[in-house]
């Protein structure tokens, strides 16, 4: 028998984040996490140190080094695209969390370069390979709601000011409750859609100036760069139509609101923020006008933020298409950014992009299973 050989895993930028990426990558066997950086090194060592990851250093050192196989871009929003390119330059694949970028013109630059490389390029969220939206996609393909006709979807909070030490980024261009929340949203709705073909959407700045709530910068102010709460109506390629909320300017927390309407019936997704939670069908009002659900039995084995990435190396190692696609990150972007886009103009905006249907994940795979 061969020996097992993982796959090499290199992490950039040691945020919030990593956290939850530094915990379940490392339950993979699947998986070697080799080293962390950070424009910080301090920082990447305390993270590495705290994980267990033998190696850390800055950006170059995770590029450079030659036992990483796949770079995980953890940076802020608007330094993906560089950073990504440049594993791309240093012949590494990338798995970035979302978006891709935040412009077309670098996205689609950056997959042009992995395609000519022959390097892949994998982008957050990861949440659709979870057992939430894998359950859903095979109860919608079997037709317990029939036809699917339309979606609704819920995202509303005080926003991460509340929360956040240093939130000025989730305010800045390319985040805001559209672009960081909405990749989850968007997501899902095409991977049980497919492509987004127009939008129109509606937006508004609650307040120009936020103040940070917690921790060590507590009472300090910073200005608002994006809109704060967009409605949007979307129309995908097979007929289906979608209404979403996106805010940071609620009061009254609501997410995770994911309901599918067929010919037959209507169907509820859990938060697709999170990889697990129960999906639920009604077909029809009781005597007494009171829905009646049913709960559909789970398919999948909850694992967390870095299924992505898993799957990725598994799929690199086989020589298998993986699931969450650079094609399938640039047609969220696409779509996010035409939804700012009629923000701003008023006007419907067609997406120009496609992308093929999302892959299933096989049943019965376990993330936790040695396989390479």
């Amino acid at each position: 028998m061969a020996a097992h050989s993982p796959v090499g895993i290199g992490i950039v930028g040691a945020g919030n984040i990593s956290d939850e990426y530094l915990t379940n990558l490392r339950k993979f066997p699947d998986i070697c996490l080799v080293i962390v950086g950070d424009l910080d090194i301090a920082r990447a060592e305390a993270q590495a140190r705290k994980y267990g990851v033998g190696e850390w250093g800055t950006t170059q050192d995770v590029l450079t080094h030659s036992d990483v196989d796949i770079v995980v871009n953890l940076t802020i929003p608007a330094a993906h695209a560089e950073i990504s390119s440049a594993a791309v330059v240093a012949g590494k694949h990338v798995w970035s969390e979302k978006p891709i970028a935040i412009d077309r013109s670098s996205a689609r630059t950056l997959l042009d370069e992995a395609a000519a490389a022959g390097l892949r390029v994998g982008v957050a969220p990861d949440t659709v390979l979870g057992p939430g939206v894998q359950t859903a996609r095979r109860a919608i393909v079997r037709g317990d709601i029939g036809t699917p006709l339309s979606a609704q979807t819920v995202m509303q909070s005080a926003g991460p000011d509340a929360w956040h030490p240093s939130p000025e980024f989730l305010f800045a261009q390319g985040a805001g409750p559209l672009f960081d929340m909405g990749p989850y949203y968007i997501t899902a709705l095409v991977s049980l859609f497919g492509s987004v073909v127009r939008v129109s959407a509606v937006g508004s700045t609650g307040r120009a100036v936020r103040t940070i709530k917690t921790g060590d910068r507590a009472g300090t102010e910073f200005a608002v760069g994006v809109p704060t709460h967009v409605s949007a109506l979307a129309q995908f390629d097979n007929g289906g139509v979608s209404q979403s909320i996106f805010s940071f300017d609620s009061p009254l927390t609501r997410t995770g609101v994911v309901e599918i309407t067929g010919t037959e019936g209507t169907l509820i997704l859990p938060d697709p923020n999170y990889f697990a939670g129960d999906v639920k069908i009604t077909r029809a009002p009781s005597s007494d006008g009171e829905a009646e659900w049913e709960t559909v039995k789970p398919v999948g084995i909850e694992a967390g933020r870095g299924l992505g990435v898993l799957d990725m190396a598994r799929a690199i190692r086989g020589q298998q298409p993986h699931i969450a696609t650079g094609d399938l990150g640039y047609h969220v972007l696409d779509t996010l950014m035409s939804i700012d886009e009629s923000v701003a103009s008023g006007e419907t905006v067609h997406v120009g992009s496609r992308v093929d249907a999302i892959l299933l994940v096989p049943e019965g795979r376990d993330p936790y299973e040695a396989t390479l």
